[in-house]
Order: structure tokens, then sequence, then C-alpha cells
């Protein structure tokens, strides 16, 4: 993965020393060779490679190409606002699509299954920024307030920060609500017709336990895959709802280190993006093996 996300970001035409001259309007040779020594990058590629291996064994992240200080100074206050983001956005995703599926599922083909599948289908089919924009202009509309454009610590305001962050979470987590809804309802429809689910009905027990302790029980594995594939793919994509909702967060300055060609602080975005994901399906497969005994591990 480093070997990719370093190659790729230095085949893309342009550099940073390119994009100062041209905005500058002029090109001085001496001066752009300087600025490309200063920086690193006139030497060759395996070499910048083996250095970036380096500072991060180190811990030392490099220095930004645009901002001039320390990668990790210019990160670290970015991964908070987007893990923060997308934890509650997978919350919200939940909440609102497990207990719906199962709703869906048990009451199938009736007049309830038929809404919630027609509210399922429009979370797939409105994008989330879009859904952002709405309940923006919803709230100058009809409350005449909109939250503050610039982020609010929880220690300074906790309301008004909790308002900034589940307004686009719930944004966001409707539309993940609606693959999630899908997804458990299948499965539950799948498990519901197994003759166990058959036999604890025929034995009298209690609806809701048959469906939410057995029935649930052995139909929430994909379930949890699609829930550890969502909270990774929400890490890094996040742009457009970061954007309009006006959140220093790591996919929104993503896209503009990408601009500027500020390869240590894209390499160490990407690279954070990427072990989130291996981490997530680690942590989905391990969690398949309490969830579900007869998942074994070898020792």
């Amino acid at each position: 993965m480093s070997i990719i996300i370093f190659v790729l970001l230095r085949l893309a035409p342009g550099n940073i020393v390119d994009i100062l001259f041209s905005t500058g309007g002029y090109v001085s040779e001496s001066d752009k060779a300087a600025i490309m020594k200063e920086l690193g990058i006139d030497r060759p590629m395996w070499v910048q490679y083996v250095d970036w291996l380096r500072e991060i064994v180190t811990g030392d992240l490099g220095k930004s190409y645009r901002y001039d200080l320390p990668a990790w100074q210019v990160i670290k206050p970015l991964i908070p606002v987007t893990v923060e983001l997308a934890l509650l956005s997978t919350v919200i995703a939940i909440l609102l699509g497990v207990p719906t599926g199962v709703i869906s599922a048990v009451r199938q083909d009736s007049t309830l299954d038929y809404v919630l599948r027609v509210i399922s289908l429009a979370g797939l089919s409105m994008p989330s920024f879009w859904l952002g924009m709405v309940i923006i202009l919803g709230l100058v509309a009809w409350v005449g307030w909109i939250p503050p454009v610039t982020l609010v610590a929880p220690s300074e305001n906790f309301k008004i920060h909790a308002v900034q962050f589940l307004l686009p979470a719930f944004a966001v987590g409707y539309r993940s609500s609606a693959l999630i809804m899908r997804i458990t309802r299948s499965a539950m429809l799948e498990v519901l017709r197994e003759d166990y689910v058959r036999t604890a009905w025929a034995k009298g027990q209690n609806g809701r336990v048959v469906v939410w302790r057995h029935a649930l029980k052995n139909a929430i594995l994909p379930v949890v895959t699609v829930i550890g594939i969502e909270f990774a793919f929400l890490i890094g994509g996040l742009v457009v709802t970061e954007t309009v909702f006006n959140l220093p967060g790591v996919a929104r300055f993503l896209v503009q280190a990408i601009i500027w060609r500020d390869y240590p602080i894209v390499q160490n975005l990407v690279m954070f993006t990427a072990i989130v994901v291996i981490l997530s399906n680690l942590f989905v497969d391990m969690l398949y093996g309490w969830l579900d005994p007869r998942v074994k591990y070898g020792d």
C-alpha cells in the first residue's frame, strides 16, 4: 500500500514547485532547482521512498511543503474531527438500519415493509452532501439559524459542538442506514425460513425472543461486515460533507493537499486511511468469532 500511495502520487503531472511558479507567472530554472533541492524532490524516487519509510518508523512524518510545518502538527487536529463524524454516522446508521431491517423482514410484503423499502431506496439514491444542504436550507427557512461556520470545541460549548456533528452525521448516517437496512432485511429473511426458527414458533416461544435473540443473532454477520466497510469508507469519503458543513477533517484537507502536491501530507493521510481500512476489516473478522461460535480461528 505504501508503494502504491508513493508511486501514484508522483505519477500525477506537476509538483508543488511547478504549481508555485505557474501561479507566480514566471519560471526561473535556478530558483526552481534550488526549491526542489530544499524540498528533497530532486532526488531519485527510491531514495525519497526509503526516507519516507524511515520517517514513519521514527515517528517523524516529514514537513508540509505548503505550510512549512511538521506534517504531524498539520494532521493531528484533523483526525479527531473525521473519526468523531464517522463514529456518529455509523452509530446513527446502526440505530436506524438494523431495527428497520428486522421489522421489514418480519412484516414482509406488508404496507410497512413497502414503506420502509421506499425509505431505504431514497436513502441510497440521495447523496449525503445534498441531504446536508437540504438540512441547512431547512434550518435557515424554518428556524432562521445555521450552525457556526467555524468548529466549536466541546469544552467551549458542548451543545453547539453536538449540533455541528449530529447534522452531518445524520445526513451521512441516513445513507449508510439504508444499505444496512437492506442487508439486514435480506439476511433476516433467509434466517426466518430456517427450521429452527419454525420450530421456535411452533413451540410457542415469545415472538420478540425468536426474532431479536435467535434470528437476528444468526443473521448479524453480513450486517457487521457492511458496518465495518461503511465505517472505513467514511474515514476517507466525507470530502463533500465536510466541505458543506465546513468541518476541518481529513477528507476535506486531503483534497487540498492533493491539489498542491503536498507529498508528505497526502502520503500520510492516505496511509492513515489505509490503516483504518485494514484495522476495521481485522476487527470485523475477530468479531465473527465472538458473534458466531461456529467461526473458529486456528491456534
